[in-house]
């Protein structure tokens, strides 16, 4: 797919079919996380993958809105120490999200209230804390992102015109 298209026509989805994702998939998606880039190559990241029934709805409740948790086939928890770089953790996300779209996975970010209920629920330890939980799944209905051109999708795109979000200096 060409990586405009992918941007362009990636939507964050927030249910998801009753279909488990492969274990190569999930691995695809973690890795392009791994090997996001990050400030002085730090990789201050680490991935916490939560597949389980139990586990998930551990989880739910402490995002936003539980149920992008509860019908997801997996979630992935970016953690880091105290919750801090999120511009790397930002990098590492949109990798994993982009992967799984190029993979016919969709996914949508989740934010938390208290990100210390978050960590309880994941059995964090020590300074490690939740910046961001992915939940990641198949599509309810097929998706088609070559069906029209990257600017197509971004003409349909909910969001500020670029003129408006642009200003040069020249």
């Amino acid at each position: 797919m060409d990586t405009y298209l992918a941007v362009a026509s990636k939507r964050d989805w927030r249910s998801y079919a009753d279909r488990p994702v492969p274990e190569d998939v999930q691995r695809r998606i973690l890795d392009a996380g791994r090997v996001s880039g990050s400030a002085n190559n730090r990789q201050p990241w680490r991935f916490v993958v939560v597949e389980d029934e139990q586990w998930r709805q551990t989880l739910a409740p402490t995002v936003y809105e539980p149920r992008n948790i509860e019908t997801a086939a997996f979630a992935v928890a970016i953690v880091t120490e105290g919750a801090r770089r999120a511009l790397d953790v930002g990098r590492a996300a949109q990798n994993m999200m982009l992967t799984a779209w190029n993979d016919g996975v969709v996914s949508c970010p989740n934010g938390m209230p208290d990100a210390a209920a978050a960590a309880d629920a994941l059995g964090l330890e020590g300074d490690l804390s939740p910046v961001i939980v992915l939940s990641f799944g198949y599509p309810r209905r097929e998706l088609a992102p070559e069906s029209r051109s990257a600017d197509d999708w971004s003409a349909e795109a909910n969001r500020l015109p670029l003129d408006e979000l642009v200003v040069r200096r020249r």
